[in-house]
């Protein structure tokens, strides 16, 4: 049997930026999304985010996908969303998501980082945490 440590901070917004994430919403599909990726083997280290975006710190196992583990978060959890009927409209994820890995050294700056999302955002706008984001990571030819 491998070993590996592979941990990923993701980011992923709400359809169009939409602000549906409020605190208690929030709040409530984190603790799903939690739930739901234990019961599919999905480590979620850390997740928070702001009223329009997500950012979850996972632990990748040795035999999971990247593509699928975003898959199942993103997907079954819009699906609950809109069954539970938390939103006045209807619930959907962005399409597309970021990741960078994260050295072990470097977890507990970013499990920080997440945890502090609403006081960050309170004088930083998203967009400029995405450029960031974008930049730190050397991602090319992002719109």
């Amino acid at each position: 049997m491998g070993y590996i440590n592979v941990n990923v901070h993701f980011v992923w917004t709400t359809k169009n930026g939409e602000p549906l994430l409020t605190k208690e919403v929030r709040y409530i599909i984190f603790q799903h999304m939690l739930e739901n990726a234990r019961q599919k083997g999905i480590y979620i280290d850390f997740i928070n985010g702001y009223l329009d975006h997500v950012h979850c710190l996972i632990s990748i196992g040795n035999d999971q996908q990247i593509s699928k583990i975003i898959q199942l978060i993103k997907g079954e959890s819009s699906f609950w969303v809109n069954k539970n009927k938390l939103t006045r409209h209807k619930f959907e994820w962005q399409d597309d998501y970021w990741g960078v890995s994260v050295n072990p050294e470097g977890l507990d700056r970013v499990r920080k980082y997440i945890k502090n999302q609403e006081a960050h955002h309170r004088q930083v706008a998203f967009q400029r945490e995405y450029e960031e984001f974008i930049k730190h990571a050397g991602f090319k030819n992002l719109g």
